[in-house]
């Protein structure tokens, strides 16, 4: 039901911020909505300019300019009339030499201009064309790595790996019996994350929460264990933000790994957040020496390994980071194919077969829970409630006095949740209008690195087992989310508090 009343809150939220828009002059809100295209070329608007840009919350003209030069905001020129007139103050003397020029011309404020403004986006149908394509995608890697994981399970790694573990999970998961295969697969899952490997963490972790249906005596509704691993996954707890420091480097960044340290720490504390949130709903002891000692023995393999990569240079930790990651994968490729032919002597090929139709089944079955997500988020981003939540954000701090460098940051926060690309799309644009190394650019890269995509997970998972009723999963993610964003805050100001 949880995820029922936030899908139907998204879809009214987002259309009835697009019918003030409509009414409010926007005839084209709806058209975007429905068949817009992310790729179309926003309408051009020529414009003058004066009077100081702070009422916006930035530093000059000129960054407001580069600002509103993404959503097609172009000055006026000799060969092009202005068509508003930007201003502080509409009863500014400069605003009204400027309209007396110009008669025809609106004047607008700087606030105004910026509650407009609404990113270019998919509209739902392309949208739903984009998550069957999603799905598509995955069909192979799916098949490949369910493959994979059918001969390890044949060949007794996955019971092997869930022994190793048991002590430590039997703890965090206490209905599901010792030495179950699902431990194995969720190990997998959690690894494979941490290394960053989206593309072999997805096809683990449906195997894993397929393992805990078969446990869950309430099909539809989602288990405990369910909701822990689900809670722990979506922390998104990542070893080295490869893609995040390559991107700061490919916009020339100063020092593409600054943001290492912090998204380290931040996606750490997000993790043990998730972990306290769903430990005391379910009214499991953290202070087990166990738990206490497994946290602690990889809070120091962190640290070690945060102390080593510290050192590095961005492409020496890239290339560190890709034979670790790569050389992992195919490691455990060559394990499992010798396990399973040489050791139990299995046919492997069938093995692997067998499994593989299991990933192509889990890939289609999966369709129309993300279309129904993506569809939601799709109306939310072109409807501009995104944008209007933010600017709403940045006015209410300019009230209290405080410092609201980091509302400019925070469109990246608001989206991950949502949408991975989205965030990444907004973590580039936040950075290529106020420049990498500013404290908007670098807090930017904090949040992408600092948690995972909460709906799409939810959406995805819940969806491959078929369970309808998620309990407090999704409330247990998103305050875990909030732990990480307001981690990630207090660290950006920690680390590069003096950054403009």
């Amino acid at each position: 039901m949880a995820l029922s009343r936030i899908w139907s809150a998204f879809i009214v939220i987002a259309i009835t911020v697009a019918c003030f828009k409509f009414f409010a002059g926007d005839r084209k809100i709806f058209a975007k909505m429905v068949t817009g295209k992310a790729d179309d070329a926003y309408d051009t608007v020529y414009y003058r300019m004066t009077g100081p840009a702070t009422q916006s919350g930035m530093t000059s003209q000129e960054a407001f300019a580069k600002y509103i030069g993404g959503f097609g905001y172009l000055p006026a020129d000799s060969l092009h009339q202005p068509a508003v007139i930007i201003a502080a103050d509409v009863q500014s003397d400069s605003a009204r030499m400027l309209q007396s020029l110009y008669p025809a011309v609106t004047v607008k404020t700087y606030k105004n201009i910026q509650s407009g403004l609404v990113r270019n986006a998919d509209g739902i149908i392309e949208t739903c064309k984009s998550a069957v394509n999603i799905c598509l995608g995955l069909i192979g890697i799916m098949a490949l790595f369910m493959g994979l994981m059918s001969i390890a399970e044949r060949a007794g790694g996955i019971r092997l790996l869930s022994r190793i573990i048991g002590p430590f999970f039997s703890k965090l998961f206490p209905e599901v019996p010792k030495g179950h295969p699902a431990f194995g697969h969720m190990m997998m899952n959690f690894s494979a994350n941490l290394l960053g490997l989206d593309n072999a963490a997805t096809p683990f972790g449906l195997k894993a929460m397929e393992s805990l249906q078969e446990l869950n005596p309430h099909k539809e509704t989602a288990s405990n264990a369910q909701i822990m691993f689900l809670c722990l996954h979506a922390s998104g707890l990542t070893l080295i933000p490869v893609s995040i420091i390559a991107t700061r480097a490919s916009l020339h960044a100063h020092n593409p790994t600054d943001i290492f340290v912090p998204c380290m720490i931040a996606t750490f504390v997000a993790t043990v957040a998730a972990m306290l949130i769903v430990s005391f709903r379910q009214r499991i002891n953290i202070l087990q020496p166990v738990i206490l000692a497994w946290i602690g023995g990889l809070s120091a393999l962190i640290a070690l390994l945060v102390v080593y990569l510290a050192h590095l240079q961005a492409e020496h930790m890239q290339l560190f980071s890709s034979a670790l990651s790569n050389g992992l994968i195919l490691a455990i490729f060559v394990l499992v194919v010798l396990a399973g032919a040489v050791y139990k002597n299995i046919n492997v090929f069938e093995a692997f077969v067998d499994g593989a139709k299991g990933g192509f089944e889990t890939a289609i079955r999966i369709i129309p829970y993300l279309v129904g997500m993506l569809a939601a988020i799709s109306l939310l981003r072109t409807s501009g409630t995104f944008d209007v939540a933010i600017n709403g954000m940045k006015s209410f701090f300019s009230v209290l006095g405080t410092d609201t460098r980091f509302v400019d940051g925070l469109p990246t926060a608001l989206i991950k949740p949502l949408s991975g690309s989205g965030a990444r799309g907004m973590m580039v644009d936040t950075m290529k209008t106020y420049g990498p190394d500013s404290f908007a650019g670098l807090l930017s890269c904090i949040l992408q690195g600092s948690s995972d995509t909460t709906f799409y997970v939810v959406a995805v998972y819940f969806g491959a087992v078929s369970v309808k009723n998620t309990r407090y999963a999704i409330g247990a993610m998103l305050l875990a989310d909030l732990v990480g964003v307001i981690t990630s805050i207090v660290l950006c100001y920690l680390f590069f508090g003096a950054v403009a």
